[in-house]
């Protein structure tokens, strides 16, 4: 699709680039000036440049393409950079700054990897450098601000956060909500969510209890690798609202088994403390 785009360069919004693929300007080597669209002098110098500089970009830095597409338009890169782009989910003890981190969770399409704090959660600092595209639900606003703070690093990566993707497709009401309505089930999982996972953690924490951290880990891959297919979805269905359908649909992925099983005995057990208090 990022060979489809014009709607990176300034001045060039969704509106334009539909006409532009109307007119038959359907790829940056179609390209021509002047427009077969009324452009300005200015954008039509601007598109020049940008289309150039796209074209030198497009080997290993998706992060040219994110910076100009808004929050709405970063699926476009999704299936040019799939082979470099990695998950992400975290876990943390709250939402102020002096939360911490519990678990994180990398899915790269191929292998899961999990850390966690007080084993080894700062293995995630060399091996998340591997990646050039981070795909999240609301990782823009939480998760990726988190874990700069947390660890005190820069994590420069081109995101693509499926909140806002997402939302302009009419899907919200959170990570959950988003799968329900597009029909995936988490099973023993369903019902618990960040303040669930927060109390599991303490219940590991202060009690040692290995069946928590499990749950606890089985939740943050399950967040974690629904992400694939949420993000399938999302480019699946902006790509039929353009004239690309026919040769650019991706297939939906198989998830990866799950490393890590929820205990049931162990949610059931919270579920009823939270009932009775």
């Amino acid at each position: 699709m990022l060979h489809h785009t014009f709607c990176h360069i300034p001045g060039i919004g969704l509106k334009t680039e539909k006409k532009l693929w109307e007119a038959g300007i359907t790829t940056w080597d179609t390209w021509r000036s002047p427009s077969p669209v009324r452009l300005s002098a200015i954008i039509h110098a601007d598109a020049a440049q940008t289309l150039e500089r796209s074209l030198s970009a497009l080997a290993d830095d998706p992060g040219y393409f994110t910076r100009s597409l808004g929050s709405t338009e970063p699926w476009r890169i999704f299936s040019q950079y799939r082979d470099r782009t990695v998950y992400l989910d975290i876990e943390t003890t709250g939402l102020e700054d002096s939360a911490e981190v519990t678990t994180i969770a990398l899915y790269d399409g191929k292998e899961v990897f999990t850390y966690i704090n007080g084993i080894n959660l700062h293995d995630f600092v060399d091996d998340i450098r591997q990646y050039q595209v981070i795909v999240t639900y609301n990782g823009k606003s939480f998760d990726i601000p988190f874990l700069e703070r947390y660890f005190r690093i820069r994590l420069d990566q081109a995101q693509i956060d499926l909140r806002h993707v997402l939302a302009r497709l009419g899907f919200k009401g959170g990570l959950k909500g988003c799968e329900k309505q597009l029909g995936m089930n988490r099973g023993n999982l369903d019902g618990v969510d960040g303040y669930f996972a927060v109390l599991l953690w303490y219940r590991y924490r202060d009690y040692n209890d290995r069946k928590a951290l499990t749950t606890l880990l089985a939740y943050n891959v399950e967040d974690t690798v629904n992400l694939e297919r949420l993000a399938v979805e999302a480019y699946n269905r902006n790509i039929l609202a353009t004239p690309f359908s026919d040769s650019l649909l991706l297939p939906f992925p198989e998830p990866p088994p799950n490393p890590y099983q929820a205990d049931y005995d162990c949610v059931e057990t919270i579920k009823r403390s939270l009932r009775a208090w």
